[in-house]
């Protein structure tokens, strides 16, 4: 096991990193950038390190200097969470150049499921069903050429995307060269790389992702699945485990996808399997599509450690120090029902907006099985820097309905204010209130209709 591990990140996600630390009797370091000098990751760590300024890309996704300080504090780990230098396949290959363990799946097997060209071959070849679509990167003319024999609308993405960003839909011949020409500027912009593919864009799916853990020693097991199709603009609000109103023999098939997946791919550490459901298929027994691999631990994963029981982060740690998972298949039960909901400062009348500024105010749910990851604390800045999350509540219950109105209650209870700060809280409160989420009929366009704003 590690002695000492250096947690590359900021806010909930490095705070549950460093109370996973402190539970297994490892030495934390908080890497962090000069706004974060302050705060309560950088208070409960045994030790910080400043990396940079408050721009992250001259601290959090300054890979030279998180790397540095690995080494002069001698870290013989680095978790780096979700976000930033998560899935950077060079990053984790400098760390492995050092002698330091990346908590994350090897470097070649992180570039290769990074690619979601790549990763659509891969999948392929192991038997997982795939959307219509690009087997490689394309030009404006092949995209016109996959138009036309696929037929259309046509979801464009980034090759290097992740995180719901990186895409748009092009709903007809006519508007193609303008979404491929945007997607491939924005994907320029965030990821460093102009790549684009495309696929057929479903018009009513599901998003169900599967949690797996796999060793180095050959062993897979999946953790159940995840719905995570009440979005806006292909980001996610909500998210429960088990997925509602699903057959079970689709379940079990998606399932069974994606551990065949990670086996295929060689998967090292926690991961996301994603798939769609095509709601004009069949629903609850119809048709499945992979859309994608995520090589890290996700924003939703305490979902999934509710109805499980399972901690997933040390999980993490002690597969990246070589132990045999202590999981078998057999070992894995879900039980209830578990809703998160992140509270973000945003607007929702204003297309979610960020409203960063200094919260005056912070009163959070409590009470029996409410769950509650948050970094924040009244007089604390939401940054505008950085991804505006304030926290993450998460509703635990043996039914569905029950946990709907825990989730609804724990919602009542929860106050920010700031000046000039907003947040989702009300309109979360409606959402998981609402009629299409109560009888679970939702899909991934649901939200982006509701509010009237196009999902490309």
């Amino acid at each position: 096991m590690f002695d000492t591990i250096l947690i590359a990140n900021r806010g909930e996600i490095a705070l549950r990193e460093i109370r996973a630390c402190k539970e297994l009797g490892i030495r934390s370091v908080l890497a962090h950038s000069s706004r974060d000098a302050d705060s309560l990751p950088a208070r409960l760590a045994d030790e910080t390190v400043c990396v940079g300024p408050p721009p992250a890309r001259r601290s959090y996704l300054n890979a030279a200097m998180i790397l540095q300080a690995a080494l002069d504090t001698g870290a013989q780990a680095v978790h780096p969470g979700y976000g930033f230098l998560s899935e950077d396949a060079d990053f984790a290959d400098a760390c492995r150049s050092a002698g330091i363990t990346l908590i994350g799946p090897p470097p070649e097997v992180m570039a290769e499921l990074g690619s979601k060209v790549s990763a659509r071959g891969l999948m392929a070849r192991s038997g997982l069903p795939l959307l219509p679509g690009a087997t490689e990167p394309l030009d404006l003319a092949a995209a016109r050429g996959l138009g036309q024999r696929i037929g259309y609308p046509l979801l464009i993405k980034a090759a290097a995307g992740g995180g719901g960003r990186g895409m748009g839909v092009a709903w007809d011949a006519g508007s193609l060269a303008e979404v491929f020409r945007t997607t491939q500027a924005t994907a320029a912009t965030l990821f460093g790389d102009a790549r684009v593919y495309a696929e057929r864009y479903l018009r009513r799916a599901r998003h169900v992702e599967v949690q797996i853990l796999a060793d180095r020693h050959g062993n897979v097991v999946h953790l159940g699945e995840r719905d995570c199709s009440m979005q806006r603009r292909h980001q996610k609000l909500v998210e429960e485990s088990p997925a509602p109103a699903l057959a079970a023999e689709l379940v079990a098939r998606i399932r069974a996808a994606a551990v065949t997946g990670a086996r295929a791919a060689g998967y090292e550490g926690a991961g996301t399997f994603e798939f769609l459901v095509d709601c004009d298929d069949g629903g609850g027994a119809g048709g499945f599509s992979f859309m994608e691999v995520n090589c890290r631990i996700q924003v939703e994963h305490p979902v999934t450690e509710m109805v499980t029981g399972v901690d997933l982060v040390a999980e993490q740690i002690r597969v990246a120090a070589g132990e045999t998972l202590r999981l078998r298949q057999r070992d894995v039960v879900l039980n209830g029902v578990a809703i998160e909901c992140r509270i973000n400062a945003e607007d929702p009348e204003r297309g979610f907006a960020p409203t960063p500024g200094t919260l005056s105010e912070l009163a959070l749910p409590a009470g029996p099985f409410v769950r509650v990851d948050t970094h924040a604390y009244p007089g604390c800045l939401i940054a505008p820097e950085y991804d505006s999350m304030i926290a993450k509540i998460i509703a635990w219950a043996p039914d569905r309905d029950t946990a709907i109105a825990r989730m609804r209650r724990a919602l009542g209870e929860t106050s920010v204010r700031g000046d000039g700060v907003r947040t989702t809280t009300a309109f979360l409160r409606d959402l998981v209130d609402s009629p299409a989420f109560r009888s679970a009929t939702h899909t991934t366009s649901h939200l982006d209709a509701l509010t009237e704003r196009p999902a490309a």
